[in-house]
């Protein structure tokens, strides 16, 4: 019984791993932490549904349903969750992670109350594993397309013909071999501006090589022709 739910939960742990790995590598908001938590403790909630009704039905109580008032808790949770996700003005969503965990502690809670010390025991430390180990692991072993952070930037640049030529040397594209080898950008968010003074303000998330450092990456976009000024932020 033990080594069953061990590895339920640990499977829900590996399957919420693929789950983020996939939404990773096409840069989406769903991460490897928030795709794991969700997955461990949608699998530890139904365990304890399961388990429950065994528990605690019978002919004593034939209309018994001990899992009424936990399916309350996991639904008011959900905007307990919602309140520490936040949307920023240059497009980033912050917080999914700390949301999920807020979800997941539900499903602990429930547990410990219903008596199933061991699956909740079990499924703490897969979520510990998912927030904590996992994703230095991940930075360590995944390839290059998985080592990336994003940087939120704003570029006042003169008026030009050249704004093509500009955004390809932003992204690293046609650089020579020492250069590539510090790895291309990609720019997954682009909006422009027209300002009053006929300069263009660019915003931009940028996808970018983890051992980069944010100053290198401003100093390089400065020294471009035509750039005015840089601000930059590390999301």
């Amino acid at each position: 019984m033990i080594l069953e739910m061990v590895l339920k939960l640990s499977l829900a742990l590996l399957f919420g791993l693929l789950i983020g790995i996939d939404r990773q590598l096409k840069n989406k908001k769903l991460g490897l932490e928030t795709s794991m938590v969700i997955c461990v403790a949608s699998c530890l909630v139904t365990i304890v549904s399961i388990e429950a009704f065994a528990k605690f039905s019978g002919p004593s109580h034939p209309n018994m349903d001990p899992m009424r008032l936990a399916a309350q808790i996991v639904s008011g949770v959900g905007f307990l969750g919602a309140g520490v996700i936040l949307r920023r003005n240059n497009e980033v969503i912050s917080g999914l992670t700390s949301a999920a965990l807020i979800w997941a502690a539900s499903g602990l809670g429930i547990a410990i109350g219903g008596g199933f010390y061991a699956e909740a025991v079990c499924a703490v430390v897969l979520l510990m594993l998912a927030v904590n180990v996992i994703p230095q692991l991940m930075k360590l072993l995944a390839p290059n397309t998985l080592k990336k952070r994003d940087i939120g930037l704003k570029i006042i640049v003169e008026s030009n013909n050249r704004m093509t030529d500009l955004i390809k040397m932003i992204e690293r594209k046609g650089q020579d071999q020492a250069e590539n080898k510090k790895g291309e950008h990609k720019i997954r968010h682009m909006r422009i501006k027209d300002l009053e003074n006929n300069n263009q303000q660019i915003n931009l998330i940028l996808s970018s090589p983890e051992n980069r450092y944010t100053t290198e990456i401003y100093y390089y976009i400065k020294k471009i022709d035509h750039v005015l000024s840089v601000e930059i932020e590390q999301l």
